[in-house]
Formats: structure tokens, sequence, C-alpha cells
């Protein structure tokens, strides 16, 4: 009992220390600070090994010092276990003006999208999730899945993810929690452009929509530009969009050095009235080769003692060069034309939900969303095809112009790459 007195009162006087700190809304298609100004993310992926990585306290007082100097505003992490604490770290990185996009799901309650569901425990577990962060100031969005549609023929569990955002944003609503924005994290997957952009965002109801849209796209490679990269398709597809979207993932590793030079054009004249800004693809160095900072010289994975996958995961970071100055210097130097909260009044509406296309969206229109733990069968996927509801429009889906890399890599990455760890780390210990 009073070990856990202690826990209360401990978690009390770190929300006393950031209370301070503004918090993060959505307006329209911009994210603002509680003080009026626009917030643009300047973020890294954060996800040291597959367990919760915000809650050893002295490693996020190590690597938050660091991301200040890299000039991050931002982290994303992928998983966490809610019945953790989480006070320490979360203060940490609020004193240093870092805030959080956390993903609700886990290896265990992600929706499936060849057999997709929405059922009464995974809606726990977002909740519990939810519950735990909603009380840091710093949370700036929570995430109902992470590239859970790949192909077009599996685009039949988006309106699950779309229920997935309806029931947690009700949740949030019921409790009277603060109005955290709910979003999704896409694949960037040509086929469904934009359609996956638009279905998450349409309808009349806008309870059931998607606070915001990001997208974890690599197109932009070594000595690229705004158009040879595609990034100017990307811009097409969302201007206009009348919630947030930024790059929840992005940050291509090939070639070498990586030069960032595409967060000119995403914090520049090009795309900063549309976008609010990237995630870049990962703190953390391991086996694929994306980090910005290290821990220390890799192992054989088959050494004795070696960690997961021969990478430390913990310690004294060491910035990559030249990565890490590389990105640092693009961030200095960019000025995105940010817009007051008092001065801006959206007027931007949903896009129209897009009609049924063959191999590339299977969902015709604003059809009715499941109900929770409703079973999907042949009779569900016929009412998702076929439209439960009159389809408003149809898109087109917009062709791909590749800088070396796409969204494929990080399905292959970030999904495979968590699951491989999780793995040998369970082999470790």
């Amino acid at each position: 009992m009073l070990f856990r007195s202690l826990i209360a009162v401990a978690a009390l006087a770190a929300n006393a220390l950031c209370a301070d700190v503004p918090t993060i809304s959505a307006k329209g298609s911009k994210f603002f600070f509680s003080n009026g100004t626009q917030y643009y993310i300047k973020g890294v992926a954060y996800q040291l090994t597959s367990d919760d990585p915000l809650v050893d306290g002295n490693q996020c007082k190590l690597d938050s010092a660091l991301m200040q100097k890299l000039g991050a505003n931002t982290i994303r992490v992928y998983h966490v276990d809610a019945s953790q604490d989480h006070s320490s770290c979360m203060t940490t990185f609020a004193n240093a003006g870092i805030y959080l996009f956390v993903d609700l799901d886990t290896f265990d309650t992600q929706i499936d999208p060849t057999t997709p569901s929405w059922n009464q425990t995974q809606l726990s577990l977002f909740e519990k999730v939810m519950d735990e962060f909603q009380k840091y100031p710093n949370t700036a969005g929570f995430l109902v899945g992470n590239e859970v549609l790949t192909t077009g023929n599996n685009s039949v569990a988006a309106p699950y993810v779309k229920a997935a955002a309806r029931d947690i944003k009700a949740y949030r609503n019921s409790k009277g929690y603060r109005n955290i924005p709910v979003g999704y994290s896409a694949a960037d997957i040509p086929a469904l452009r934009p359609m996956l952009q638009n279905y998450l965002a349409c309808g009349t109801n806008a309870s059931e929509a998607v606070d915001f849209y990001s997208l974890n796209a690599y197109e932009w490679c070594g000595n690229s530009g705004y158009q040879q990269s595609g990034y100017s398709e990307l811009e097409a597809n969302a201007t206009g969009y009348n919630i947030p979207i930024f790059f929840s993932e992005t940050g291509c590793n090939k070639p070498e050095p990586r030069t960032f030079d595409d967060q000119s054009a995403i914090f520049g004249s090009d795309m900063s009235k549309t976008w609010s800004g990237a995630i870049i693809y990962e703190w953390i160095q391991e086996s694929n080769n994306y980090g910005l900072i290290s821990y220390g010289p890799s192992v054989a994975p088959t050494a004795p003692n070696a960690p997961p996958d021969g990478f430390t995961r913990s310690g004294t970071p060491t910035p990559i060069s030249p990565d890490f100055d590389n990105l640092s210097k693009q961030w200095a130097t960019v000025s995105p034309a940010a817009v007051s909260e008092n001065a801006y009044s959206p007027s931007l509406t949903p896009p129209p939900c897009p009609a049924y296309t063959a191999g590339n969206w299977e969902v015709n229109g604003d059809v009715a969303l499941p109900t929770l733990g409703q079973t999907y069968n042949q009779q569900i996927q016929a009412s998702i095809t076929g439209g439960s509801a009159a389809a408003s429009a149809s898109a087109t889906p917009s062709s791909t112009s590749k800088g070396g890399a796409s969204g494929n890599v990080e399905i292959t990455g970030m999904g495979a790459g968590l699951s491989g760890l999780l793995f040998a780390a369970m082999l470790w210990l």
C-alpha cells in the first residue's frame, strides 16, 4: 500500500512539473498549441526495443537531451504497456518540449487486414493505453493502426479501422478527457492513393472520421526533388484535405549518407500550408540502417551475452555522422508558413467517399461501419463492396513516382523488424 501511495505521489509531482506545457489540438487541417501557435511536427520514431521505451526515466533523460540538440519536438512510439508508470519519461520529454504520438494497438490487438475484426477485447486494451497517456499534456495524438492496409484487396479492412476510431473517440468523450486527436498511420501504397486517405475522413458524421491522417513514405531518396520524388503528387492529393496530414515515417536511407533534403519541401512553400511536418524513421541504429544515433558498436548476434540482433539498445546515445547533423541543419533552417489559431477559420469540407474500384479500392462509398464485435464474413464483405449506403463519388488511384524506395520498405521494416526483435529478445532472455 505504501509503495502504491508513493507511486501516486510521484505521478502527481510529475504532472505538476509539466503542468504549464501547452497541449495540442486539431482545428480544421492544422494542429495548434493551446497558446494559439501552430504546431509543426519535427519528430523521430522512438522504439528502442519491442518493449515499452517510456518506462526507463534515466534513458529518456539521455535521449531527450540529444533530441533537443537535433531540433526534435516529437516522438512516435509504436508499442507501450499501459500497466507501467510513464510519468518520469513523459515529464522528461515534456520539459524538453517534446510531444508524443502513441499507437494504441499492440502485437496482438492490431486489426488483421485479411480477416478484420473489431471487438471488445481490442477496444478495452486501446482504452487502457488512452487512460494512461491522456493525463500527460504532451500527448499529441493516438493512432488506431499502423499500415493495416497494404494492398487493394485488403481495403475491406478500412471500415474496421474507421470503427476503431469511432469507438475510441466516443470513449474519450464519455470519459471527459481532453480532445486528444485520434488518427491513422498509412503505408504509402500507390494503389490505395488517395482512396484510403479520403475514406477515413469522409462522411457527414465527424464522430466516425479520424481526426488526422498520416503517411509512412520513403519516396524522396538521394539527389531527388519535389517533382521527381513524387512529393508533388502527395501534395496534390492532400490539397483541400479537411483534417491535419503529416508524414508519420520518412527518411529514405539509400543512397548514403541521408541528407533529408525533403524536409525543405515539407516545411517550405511547396507543402507547409497543407502538411503538418514529419517524423523521421528512426532514433536507434539497428540492422535496417535507419538510425540517427547508436548506443555503441554492434556485435555478432551469436556472441556471448549479445543483445537482440547485436545492437545495444540503451546507454549514452552517440550521433551517427553525418546523418544526425544533416537532419539537424535541415530543421534549423526551415521556416514553415504558420498561422495563428485566432486568424484561422477553416472552411474545408470532408472529401467524398470513394466508390468501389475492383482490385484497388473495395469499399463502396460511405458504407455502414461494423458494430463492435461484428464477425467478418461473406455477407459483411458483400455489404462493404456493394455499399450499404450510396457511393458519393469515385476516386482514381494515383500513379507512383518513386525516388528509389517505397512504402513497402517499411511494411517489412517496422513490422517485421519489431516482430523479429521480439523473438530475438525472448531467446536472449
